[in-house]
């Protein structure tokens, strides 16, 4: 077997799963619905921005999850799609949110963390709770990451894509002790090979950005592209739209591949 048949590679020229394209709908309540988590009493910019991607690629249907210490300075264009949740004194959500928490994750078809959530560790312990027992996709990036990649429960969750920096995925490695090294000088190459195993031992999905590739990895599978604007995966534009590809097609693995493509 040729050791390297898991590395796929990716063009906007050549897609790798171009039905998917095909069969992106052309009515908006085909999209699906999508839940927006994030932001808090000094940050919803990331919040925002991923509600105007999010109508951009085609979803409509939407609601977001907020704390109550944004409530006085939320925007009016999206402010019929919030729901406000208890807060702590840091201004992010508490343990009471959960209620908000888990009759949004009913009701849509996937959970976007868009971040700006701050480090508190309440959140952290609320976030971690919910997304344990989802079993919906779930795309996590930015700084929600850093909320919910302390141990390994998460990791072994096939329905989560972490949409991360290279940074963020050196500390999962060290986190959970796995026997590889990331670092900033390393191979392309090298981290396709890492990904490989360690998405063999994980069922978590993996995206990261490294040496102008994004690189995706599940289930031993490594897709890379070429990606010349690495802004886009640390503003949530990539994480928004990986999201709206997902809920209408409910593979995430094709579906976020497919979600880089630019037209």
């Amino acid at each position: 077997m040729d050791e390297l048949s898991y590395w796929k590679k990716q063009t906007n020229q050549k897609p790798l799963f171009p039905d998917i394209i095909w069969n992106k709908p052309e009515r908006k309540d085909q999209f699906g619905k999508l839940g927006i988590i994030g932001g808090n009493k000094f940050n919803f910019l990331a919040v925002s921005d991923a509600y105007k991607t999010a109508l951009l690629t085609g979803v409509e249907d939407l609601r977001i999850l907020l704390p109550a210490s944004l409530k006085r300075i939320m925007p009016n264009d999206i402010s019929s799609k919030i729901i406000f949740s208890k807060d702590n004194q840091s201004g992010s959500l508490n343990l009471e949110a959960r209620h908000d928490l888990d009759s949004i994750g009913q009701w849509s078809d996937g959970i976007l963390l868009i971040g700006d959530t701050g480090q508190n560790s309440e959140t952290s312990i609320l976030l971690e709770n919910f997304i344990s027992k989802y079993e919906k996709p779930v795309v996590i990036t930015r700084d929600a990451v850093n909320l919910l990649t302390h141990g390994e429960e998460l990791l072994q969750k096939n329905n989560i894509i972490f949409i991360l920096s290279l940074a963020q995925l050196q500390k999962i490695f060290r986190n959970i002790y796995y026997p590889k090294v990331i670092s900033f000088s390393m191979q392309l190459m090298s981290l396709i090979e890492s990904l490989h195993q360690f998405t063999i031992t994980y069922q978590v999905a993996i995206m990261v950005f490294h040496e102008k590739h994004i690189v995706l990895a599940q289930n031993g599978t490594v897709i890379t592209q070429p990606y010349d604007t690495p802004t886009k995966l640390w503003n949530g534009y990539v994480a928004t739209k990986a999201a709206s590809f997902i809920i209408w097609n409910n593979n995430i693995f094709k579906s976020v591949a497919t979600s880089l493509i630019e037209n």
